[in-house]
């Protein structure tokens, strides 16, 4: 037989046919091919060998790869070795198994890097639920009623999306997250039963209040209609929101019989307003003529008994528009208080008890001035220059003093 190579260069077939396989332990037989040619016997179970070859070469590519978990290559790595030892074929069996030997530090490696990741993992799954069990108390604890249910579907879809960890830390945050949503839960609906309560109790108001407007939007009596309806709108305001279509319903209702009153109103006045329009000019022109004739600086007697007749005057003409009101009553309240002023300011200098509290004070300082010279001379001329210099420094004072009250004196027509 020619030299063989390869995994043939491993076997031998017997003159009866029978195939041999050499392994590190010795020759072995793995089969007998009857009748066959010798080179096919062995080829057929050399081509056996190649395939538990390939069966090594997808395993490690499927490992190296990471096709294979490392419990799932194991299982793998012990099927095949099964199959190689004592495997009826032609090849380099110890090779082969050798091979599979290699694997193993390979899979302890992968197994390694496994558990890394999945620590790795479940570190940043933590940390996401942490997050997310944080805001879902934030949002627990807040107000928003309507973002607030959004944002929960959101935050619980994502929960669910995530990995577990492990049991007592996912259990511990899972219970956190679903109180914060139960509590918040619990807090919309009973937030919105209130308002709703709130929003039942103010349509009632509010179809009273119509009611006690109905009413008052045919009456005439411009003035205590007004301030009735300006306390409804007070009592409307303070009943808070009604449901929406009905709160505007309502406000539609309660408005058509305010600009019903209103409107009457206001036509009313117009026409009383145009009916007073003559009264404007007569008050003008009063205005126009005795406002160059009052000078209570000059004549005070003359400018009363002036303010006197024009008051009278006043009136006799009778009501104004109320467009013309304010500015006819700002020039009257001018010349009035030009009269009050000047008329305050007399009695200030003639009143009696003034001038007498002036006269008295000037006296009472005059009496201390009388009193200290005495007391300087006395010093002197026992020569107490100290005592006397201190007496007459206490009269320059008083000096000053008495001219002052004089003066004020003077001022009162003392």
């Amino acid at each position: 037989m020619s030299e063989m190579t390869g995994p043939a260069s491993f076997g031998r077939v017997d003159t009866d046919g029978t195939v041999f396989v050499r392994t590190p332990d010795g020759e072995r037989a793995v089969g007998q091919v009857a009748g066959a040619d010798p080179a096919e016997a062995l080829a057929f179970y050399v081509r056996r060998f190649e395939n538990l070859a390939v069966e090594v070469d997808l395993l490690e590519n499927r490992l190296k790869g990471g096709a294979l978990t490392p419990d799932d290559a194991r299982k793998r790595i012990a099927q095949v070795k099964a199959s190689v030892h004592g495997a009826a074929a032609v090849g380099d069996l110890a090779a082969l198994e050798a091979r599979l030997e290699a694997l193993s530090p390979l899979v302890e490696a992968k197994t390694e890097e496994r558990k890394a990741a999945r620590a790795a993992q479940n570190e940043e799954t933590r940390a996401a639920k942490e997050e997310m069990v944080a805001e879902a108390e934030r949002i627990a604890a807040g107000s928003d009623w309507r973002g607030g249910v959004n944002r929960f579907r959101t935050l619980l879809d994502q929960w669910k999306a995530l990995p577990r960890i492990d049991k007592a830390t996912d259990d511990a945050l899972w219970h956190r997250f679903s109180t914060a949503r139960t509590t918040y839960t619990r807090r919309r609906k009973h937030q919105f039963a209130e308002q709703s309560a709130k929003r039942d109790e103010a349509k009632t108001v509010k179809e009273a209040i119509i009611d006690e407007a109905t009413p008052l939007a045919e009456s005439t009596d411009w003035g205590q209609t007004s301030r009735d309806f300006r306390d409804l709108m007070q009592r409307w305001k303070a009943a808070g929101p009604a449901q929406r279509e009905i709160d505007d319903k309502l406000w539609k209702q309660f408005r058509a019989l305010q600009d019903r009153f209103f409107n009457a109103r206001n036509a009313a006045q117009d026409a009383q307003d145009e009916e007073f329009r003559g009264n404007q000019l007569a008050k003008e022109a009063l205005l126009d003529e005795y406002e160059p004739q009052i000078h209570p600086d000059q004549d005070l007697a003359g400018a009363k008994q002036l303010y006197r007749e024009l008051l009278d005057r006043w009136a006799e003409i009778g009501k104004v528009p109320r467009d013309a009101i304010r500015g006819l009553d700002n020039r009257l309240h001018r010349i009035e208080q030009a009269v009050r002023e000047r008329e305050a300011a007399e009695w200030k200098r003639t009143d009696p008890q003034a001038r007498e509290l002036a006269t008295d004070t000037a006296r009472k300082i005059q009496a201390q001035i009388d009193d200290l010279t005495d007391k300087a001379t006395k010093a002197e001329a026992r020569g107490d220059a100290k005592k006397a210099k201190e007496h007459r420094d206490s009269i320059a004072t008083y000096q000053t003093w008495l001219e002052q009250a004089e003066r004020a004196a003077h001022d009162f027509g003392a």
